[in-house]
């Protein structure tokens, strides 16, 4: 077993690291950062576990926040209500779940697992199906290796609890919309229940661990009075892509999504972001800069603050980053799920390369 831990101290760091990962997505994660250090102050800390150190027979189920981040910021979710449904997927198995792991990387669904993690007395593997977050419960690695989500726990602060068995991820997705929507737009979910040797074969390895690092880089950055977006820039080797100060944000929740776009004027010229749920295309000028499966990531200009879709303000000055995703995210059928044109944008994916990529 691992003796690396989380434990409540840890907790700031890794939500600011979520946030960048989340590419404006997966929820606040200054709130599940709060439920997951109430979690560790009752429960101790959270042991964690690396891919390679996974029991090919072990037992895994994600955890995860499911509808509008703007909802969820008045309507918060509970440590009994984080617990719901994993008891609930274990209730109808005779296998009993070894581990919990994020469905994404990004936000407050980096943050609930580790809540999940203590208050089941169960570690947490450092991964994550994603490698960033992304808005519809299908877009995850594991769906391309035929992992599904079914059967799919789902419940509510109310006490409300329902399981689902569909065909494929793709109706999990559709029939969980719905459900969410009805229990109030924001729900707690658990499924794509996977052994320990189909985890090691489709998630991303080190999520956690590199949320850690990235929040830990802006922190020294600052205290070392050294620039920290640039800093977060060189870890994830991102490029800056755009800076200025936000003259527009249009919002609005829709199908369970929080939907928009937003726009900021730089010195020679305006870019245009649009998200649902996550930041997706990044333009300017008619030239689009940067498109999902990247990440784009808006920071706080001086202070290096990664800002949610749901953060964005009138007047806020930021920075804008744009960073490789997962090589997988790029394959074709990882675009069918993330590209530019599921989501109804008729473009070609702008790909962020790495140096090396590009020697």
């Amino acid at each position: 077993m691992s003796s690396l831990t989380i434990g409540a101290a840890d907790m700031e760091e890794l939500a600011r690291g979520a946030a960048i990962l989340g590419s404006g997505g997966g929820g606040d994660p200054y709130i599940g950062a709060l439920l997951a250090r109430q979690a560790l102050q009752q429960h101790g800390p959270v042991s964690i576990v690396g891919l390679p150190e996974l029991d090919d027979d072990d037992v895994l189920v994600a955890v995860a926040m499911m509808g509008a981040p703007t909802v969820m910021i008045e309507k918060l979710p509970g440590l009994a209500e984080i617990v719901a449904p994993i008891e609930a997927l274990a209730a109808g198995s005779e296998h009993p779940v070894t581990h919990v792991v994020s469905a994404e990387a990004g936000g407050i669904n980096s943050t609930i697992p580790v809540a999940a993690a203590a208050a089941l007395g169960v570690p947490l593997v450092d991964a994550d199906g994603m490698g960033r977050a992304f808005p519809e419960l299908q877009m995850v690695l594991p769906t391309l290796y035929g992992i599904t989500a079914s059967p799919l726990a789902i419940a509510d602060e109310k006490g409300n609890t329902v399981v689902l068995r569909t065909i494929d991820n793709v109706w999990t997705e559709r029939i969980a919309r719905v459900v969410a929507i009805e229990m109030g737009t924001s729900v707690m979910i658990s499924g794509f229940r996977m052994t320990g040797r189909q985890a090691k074969e489709c998630l991303v390895g080190g999520s956690l661990t590199l949320c850690r690092e990235l929040g830990r880089t802006i922190r020294v950055a600052r205290e070392e009075k050294r620039d920290p977006v640039a800093a977060a820039a060189e870890r994830l080797g991102a490029r800056q892509i755009h800076e200025g100060k936000i003259i527009d944000v249009e919002r609005k929740t829709a199908s369970g999504f929080a939907r928009g776009r937003a726009q900021i004027a730089g010195a020679d010229s305006t870019m245009e972001i649009a998200f649902q749920n996550e930041y997706l295309v990044a333009s300017s000028g008619g030239v689009v800069l940067a498109t999902t499966p990247d990440l784009i990531i808006v920071f706080e200009h001086e202070t290096g603050e990664p800002i949610t879709t749901e953060g964005l303000r009138y007047g806020q000055r930021v920075r804008v980053l744009a960073a490789p995703a997962d090589p997988r995210w790029h394959t074709e059928g990882g675009l069918a799920l993330v590209g530019p044109r599921y989501f109804g944008y008729d473009i070609d994916p702008v790909r962020v390369r790495l140096p090396a990529e590009e020697a």
